[in-house]
């Protein structure tokens, strides 16, 4: 708004402009808002009176020298070779002839071509507005030629505002939790807003409720997603699977539920680390600021990948119960040790209020006798990174490449409740991010304890020498050996003393 404005105040107007964004988020409209900017009888302004002939016309979708195309439906050379023919003349009656190309990147390439001498040479009454969602598909030689800008996707509180406006203006009341619901649903898009809220008007008979508009949207009602997070919270697997049952029963979607699983651990994070983002007016901002006193940052953001990595998942699984309870059960098994415990009573969905137990803390897993053998442990204890050798057990783990360079520049630091900590020597930092050789290393120290095994990998110095760092020294050991016993060899020092003989170290090599 501010660049457009001012180059309509100050007069120093761009021959094309490129409006880039996702769906509903204004491009098209913003484009007929500057036509009339361009053409309004009041002079060129960045606010146009609307109600000129040309503001009215533009408005109904009459005026003569406005000229929409939809390039999706118009892809064919002719097409533009026909319209830029027109753009030869003068305007009929407008100051400027505006030529609207919505979704301009399914041009072909040969009306791409076309318009491109247009734009090299353009005619002093024309201005092109290029609207698209993939920018990415059109030639670097047009977009060298437009002023781009990128419209952001519109924030849930403005889609919030401006439902509540129209709704205003229908005289139709409504419930904050149900404009709640649909501001989130539209992902960004004023235009899917305005349509689900039709839909939500013609769902309901005289008012648009919150219980209505979570039925439409197949949304999650918030009161079972908090009560996970408690039952997390106390450790509580068998109160987890009660709720998915529940949810089972009353047919609810869990790839939604995983979503605003997602979502509610994002706002806890934000009310713990930045109280200020959680609205005074926020509904939830009492529940949302006390859960974040609860759970740890650690937590929140374990839970969130798992959420994320889950709902990706939910597809593969045996049916969307089963992914859906394995992604709560992961949750239960990769918590961090140092978690708290609670046993506060949580409300049931009807009836008295019951305290949650905690369940048992999980029990150190203990490494099979066979494999203690081969670490040379008595029934090694993973909750003790003293009595695992990780120089023994890289060993004895199959990965190769990048994954076992990877394990030999780390030193083990711990190893409790299934998750294992190493520290990457800091001139090996480039390791840390290869994904791939993180995935390859933690698979094989599942598959060589028979567990799941969450490995986490941090920069830093250990007291304990990495395997690379044995390994260097060990074998720095032999070639100083292998060097003295050549040059304490009889003969080779008889040698050097009658013939001037010389050893040259580098060419040693021990067996």
């Amino acid at each position: 708004m501010q660049a457009l404005g001012n180059a309509l105040a100050q007069n120093r107007l761009h021959h094309a402009y490129l409006f880039t964004g996702t769906r509903g988020v204004g491009k098209t409209t913003i484009a007929r808002i500057f036509a009339k900017s361009l053409n309004c009888a009041e002079g060129v302004t960045a606010t146009p009176c609307g109600v000129c002939s040309a503001c009215t016309e533009i408005d109904s979708g009459r005026f003569v020298d406005l000229i929409e195309l939809d390039a999706a439906s118009n892809t064919q050379v002719d097409n533009m070779r026909e319209l830029l023919e027109s753009a030869m003349y003068a305007p009929t009656s407008g100051r400027f002839k505006v030529y609207i190309i919505d979704e301009v990147h399914m041009l072909s390439k040969s009306a791409f071509n076309a318009m491109l001498k247009t734009l090299e040479e353009p005619p002093a009454h024309v201005k092109f507005i290029l609207a698209t969602t993939d920018p990415q598909k059109i030639p670097v030689t047009v977009l060298s030629r437009c002023l781009q800008f990128n419209l952001k996707q519109l924030p849930p509180a403005l889609i919030l505002t401006h439902l509540q406006y129209v709704l205003g203006q229908e005289n139709i009341p409504s419930e904050m939790g149900a404009l709640t619901l649909l501001s989130r649903a539209a992902q960004g898009s004023m235009r899917d807003a305005l349509s689900l809220l039709d839909q939500a008007i013609a769902y309901s008979d005289s008012k648009v409720d919150e219980a209505t508009v979570r039925n439409m949207l197949g949304a999650i009602d918030q009161s079972y997603l908090y009560d996970m997070l408690q039952m997390l919270l106390a450790r509580d697997g068998a109160g987890l699977l009660r709720i998915a049952d529940n949810m089972a029963t009353r047919s609810l979607a869990f790839d939604a539920a995983l979503q605003d699983l997602a979502t509610l651990l994002h706002r806890v994070a934000l009310a713990q680390t930045v109280p200020g983002a959680i609205a005074e007016d926020e509904p939830e901002r009492e529940r949302l600021l006390e859960l974040a006193q609860q759970f740890g940052a650690e937590e929140l953001q374990l839970f969130y990948q798992i959420a994320i990595h889950g709902r990706n998942e939910i597809d593969l699984a045996p049916d969307e119960y089963a992914g859906f309870t394995m992604t709560l059960l992961r949750m239960l098994a990769f918590m961090p040790s140092g978690a708290q415990v609670s046993a506060r009573a949580i409300p049931e969905r009807a009836g008295p209020e019951r305290a949650v137990q905690p369940a048992p803390a999980a029990q150190p897993m203990r490494v099979t006798e066979p494999v203690a053998e081969k670490i040379g442990a008595e029934k090694l204890e993973a909750g003790s990174a003293a009595s695992l050798d990780w120089n023994v057990l890289l060993a004895q783990l199959n990965v190769q490449g990048m994954a076992k360079e990877l394990a030999k520049n780390c030193s083990l630091e711990s190893f409790e409740q299934g998750r294992m900590a190493l520290s990457l020597a800091p001139q090996h930092k480039h390791l840390q991010t290869n994904k791939i050789a993180l995935d390859k290393l933690q698979a094989a120290l599942g598959e060589y304890f028979a567990q799941p095994v969450k490995l986490v990998v941090a920069l830093g110095t250990s007291g304990t020498a990495t395997p690379a760092a044995v390994e260097q020294h060990v074998k720095q050991t032999r070639q100083q050996q292998a060097v003295e016993a050549i040059t304490q060899d009889p003969f080779v020092r008889e040698a050097q003393a009658q013939l001037g003989a010389q050893v040259i170290e580098n060419s040693i090599k021990p067996t």
